[in-house]
């Protein structure tokens, strides 16, 4: 028996193939896949034994409202930092939620939100999508417990300076799970 050569399912995978290639279609579909992934890429504390510590070294940050930060004026805080860009798919799809987490949590956790993209192009990106945190450029290198090769990554520190998640990738920065991680970490005294 002589089988179709256009089935459904094939006309339907080559138009899913054809949204990813097409450059009008290809970040919007890429974005909302990372999202759908996001749910799936959990945040998880790190054992204690495995935890790195920060060095609290030079590392100079300028924000967006050209605001001076050195990395050592957060020591003794909870810490979330985010290596992201504004073309970066997983990136936009984890943003809403860091938003969420951001707005309510940033008079208790310092966000340092760190690209390299320009701030024109940032603030462009922000206004569109209704964002309000604060954005940090390095002036120079991160301590090297916090190099990054690719983006997202995400790092939360708590108050003994030790990186207790790190994780790459797309997450859901809003659910009950990471808030439960926030709360119980501000609630922990300094070692």
């Amino acid at each position: 028996m002589k089988q179709k050569r256009w089935t459904k399912s094939n006309i339907i995978f080559v138009a899913v193939i054809l949204l990813f290639i097409i450059p009008q279609t290809r970040s919007f579909f890429q974005v909302w896949v990372h999202k759908g992934m996001s749910y799936f890429n959990q945040s998880s504390i790190i054992d204690k034994e495995e935890r790195k510590s920060v060095s609290y070294s030079n590392w100079k940050l300028i924000s967006d409202s050209q605001l001076d930060l050195d990395f050592k004026d957060t020591k003794g805080k909870v810490v979330f930092i985010n290596f992201w860009a504004t073309w970066c798919p997983p990136c936009i799809a984890e943003m809403p939620s860091i938003q969420d987490v951001y707005n309510d949590y940033n008079d208790k956790v310092v966000f340092l939100f760190v690209t390299n993209d320009d701030f024109d192009k940032v603030e462009k990106f922000k206004t569109k999508n209704g964002f309000n945190f604060e954005v940090y450029s390095p002036l120079s290198a991160p301590p090297l417990e916090l190099s990054v090769h690719s983006i997202p990554r995400t790092f939360i520190i708590n108050k003994s300076g030790e990186i207790v998640v790190d994780e790459s990738g797309a997450v859901d920065w809003n659910s009950k799970k990471v808030r439960s991680q926030l709360d119980e970490l501000l609630s922990e005294q300094p070692i």
